[in-house]
């Protein structure tokens, strides 16, 4: 259900812009006139949310790059300059190495709210495919970010990651050769991850645009999983929807700003303070802790290749999570064995972050492997086989009888679920 504006242009100047390019009627269209659920609880203020951590790191980036140097000899210099000699230097650098994390914190709810309601399931597909495609890029991005300060952690965290694709057949070493520019990680290899970094936010910003079409298209979900079937079932997006995103960023700023200010550097890694030495090897190499769940899954496989397989494969799976669902019922609010298996599922990805940052080594390795063989059963196996096994509670008529009635089951409930 696309959004349909009831903008009129008033001025003459209005009249001829949006006869010619009806750019205005186009975003009133999309976020003041767009009918949204009226149930929309705050798990779903986290797409304004990212959206605004996205602005803030582009604007970040682009004034940070004004005083970065690209060069092995003198990146780690040139962010110590930043740090001590540009005017907020520091806070600017605070706020763009931290927002990384809080842009991360922020996909993990967004996706797992995703996850929980069935936002993922028809017609909702290709707004899920994409939202996907972007944490893809996010990572890419994120992962090259970290190179470019030039410290320990983050010369040698580019060695062993790039280092992975040497395990795949045929177009490993071409890769890996393609990615350092060279025979080792080196200056050229900064200058490829600068340019890369640089550019991928932009491609996440476009993909966000296709992501935001998608969805208008099809319309919101939201907690019970039926579409809206009346005008009562929604209401305009603005003002209802805005002023709840606004609050919603205000309180996460809160939490951005605590980190900023009081703990800048919780969030990353002290070796990082050290300036590159391909001669001296860090006592514990571990990557940012967005990664570590998928680093443990690396970790868990004794072969480099099966290893490398399964780290890409954790994040293949997503893409196709709406088919392995069988369950004709979206949201997890109905599903009692769905939202036990899913908490579990959570549990066990909090575990695989924990164990990717301890070391290789005994039982760690062992749960590792429990944990990841649980992650992908998660998709392969339990969400395929509840689809049959499982009774859904009986589903609200509607949106309305469901609000109405304090969000439990409204006299006149109905069985079959709107999946249409």
């Amino acid at each position: 259900m696309a959004g349909h504006s009831n903008y009129v242009p008033q001025s003459a100047a209005a009249k001829w812009l949006e006869s010619r390019l009806p750019v205005i009627g186009l975003v009133r269209g999309s976020f003041v006139d767009f009918p949204t659920p009226k149930n929309l609880n705050y798990w779903w203020t986290f797409g304004g949310i990212l959206f605004f951590v996205l602005i803030a790191q582009i604007v970040t980036g682009i004034v940070l790059v004004m005083h970065y140097t690209p060069n092995t000899a003198m990146a780690f210099a040139s962010v110590e300059h930043i740090m001590r000699d540009v005017n907020f230097g520091w806070l600017l650098r605070y706020l763009h190495a931290n927002g990384a994390s809080m842009f991360f914190i922020a996909v993990f709810i967004h996706m797992f709210r995703g996850m929980y309601y069935g936002s993922y399931k028809a017609p909702r597909e290709i707004s899920w495919i994409l939202g996907v495609v972007i944490f893809l890029i996010m990572m890419a991005t994120a992962f090259m970010g970290y190179v470019l300060p030039w410290g320990q952690m983050s010369f040698w965290g580019a060695t062993v990651i790039t280092n992975l694709f040497s395990a795949l057949p045929l177009v490993g070493e071409p890769i890996v050769n393609w990615l350092w520019g060279g025979f080792a990680v080196d200056n050229p290899t900064l200058n490829r991850f600068f340019s890369l970094h640089y550019l991928l936010p932009f491609m996440i910003f476009g993909v966000v645009l296709l992501h935001v079409w998608a969805f208008h298209t099809t319309g919101n979900n939201n907690p019970t999983g039926i579409n809206p079937k009346t005008k009562q079932d929604t209401i305009p997006f603005h003002p209802y929807y805005t002023i709840k995103d606004l609050f919603a960023i205000v309180v996460f700023m809160i939490l951005f700003a605590y980190f900023v200010f009081y703990i800048p550097n919780f969030l990353g890694h002290a070796d990082n303070y050290i300036e590159a030495n391909p001669l001296v090897t860090p006592a514990h190499i571990v990557p940012e802790w967005y990664f570590l769940p998928f680093y443990a899954i690396l970790r868990a496989v004794p072969d480099k290749l099966g290893g490398v397989i399964l780290m890409f494969g954790s994040i293949a799976v997503m893409f196709v999570l709406p088919w392995l669902d069988t369950s004709k019922v979206r949201s997890g609010t109905y599903r009692p064995l769905f939202k036990q298996f899913f908490w579990i599922f959570a549990a066990v990805c909090v575990g695989l972050g924990y164990l990717g940052a301890m070391p290789a080594e005994g039982g760690y390795v062992i749960a590792a492997r429990i944990l990841t063989a649980y992650y992908f059963a998660h998709f392969l196996i339990i969400l395929p086989l509840l689809g049959f096994l499982e009774k859904p509670k009986e589903l609200p008529a509607s949106i309305s009888e469901a609000v109405l009635s304090g969000g439990g089951k409204p006299a006149g409930a109905v069985a079959a679920p709107d999946t249409k």
